[in-house]
Formats: C-alpha cells, structure tokens, sequence
C-alpha cells in the first residue's frame, strides 16, 4: 500500500479532484471518498448506510467497516481503514469476490424487504421472502394483507 495512512475532511460535498492521503466523509450525503490508497489514483467511495459500510468517529480519527475491496479496479486493492491507519488485506479470488456479491445482494434484499433475484438452477425451492417493514405497511393500507 502507497498509503499507510489517511487524515480525514469533513466536507458537505465531495470535491472534483480527490487529494491522495485524504478521506472525505460527507455527513450530509453519507458517504466518504478517497483516492486509492494503492496509489493508482482511481476514486474510491464508500456509501454509509445499513448494507454498506459503517463509519466510526472517535473524536480524532475515522474507522470504515466492512473492508474496502476495489474488485472492479485494475489493482483489486483490498484494505482496512482502522483509526486512520491504512491496513493491507490479502487478496480475494475471483470466487470470494462473487460470494461477497451475493451476500450482498442478499443482505439488501432483505433489509429493503424484496425478494432477492436468484438464478434459476440454484433457487430453493421453499424459500418465503420476509417482508420489510415498508413492503408491510404498503400492503396494510393497500388492503394486501
């Protein structure tokens, strides 16, 4: 990793051109952004919501949670952001990639409560979607349930 380390800006919005070493954390959008920490120089954004990554202030410095994993960059970084300190991960294959995908789209799904798409020749065959409690209250007042 070029950089071992990443001093944070609270900013409303996220600025055109990413200063390498500087996590962007916009409170207003949550999200945060970052030049590669590689240093290939590609944007990294890392969205902050109940499926994505977790964002921790401790006054001084700035955690993310889960890793951040660059699968669709050329150089499939793969790291940590832990106090502001930059932490190398080991490489993941083309099949953990695509289990981490899966799990997910499945974690959205049920979050937001819909029925996550599953290919054909894998799907169960007693699988009951739980719904959300949205997709619950909709069919409340739509007189569905």
């Amino acid at each position: 990793m070029r950089h071992k380390r990443l001093d944070h800006r609270f900013v409303e919005h996220i600025p055109e051109r990413l200063e390498p070493g500087i996590l962007y954390v916009s409170m207003e959008y949550a999200t945060s952004a970052h030049s590669c920490c590689c240093g290939c120089g590609e944007e990294v954004v890392a969205p902050f919501t109940p499926t994505d990554w977790k964002m921790t202030f401790d006054g001084e410095t700035i955690s993310l949670r889960p890793s951040i994993g660059n699968w669709t960059l050329k150089c499939r970084s793969h790291y940590v952001i832990h106090r502001g300190k930059v932490i190398e991960a080991g490489p993941w294959s083309d099949e953990q990639v695509e289990a981490e995908r899966r799990r997910d789209r499945a974690a959205k799904a049920h979050f937001y409560g819909q029925t996550p798409k599953v290919e054909p020749s894998v799907q169960p065959t007693s699988v009951k979607a739980e719904s959300g409690f949205w997709r619950r209250v909709w069919d409340w007042v739509s007189g569905r349930s």
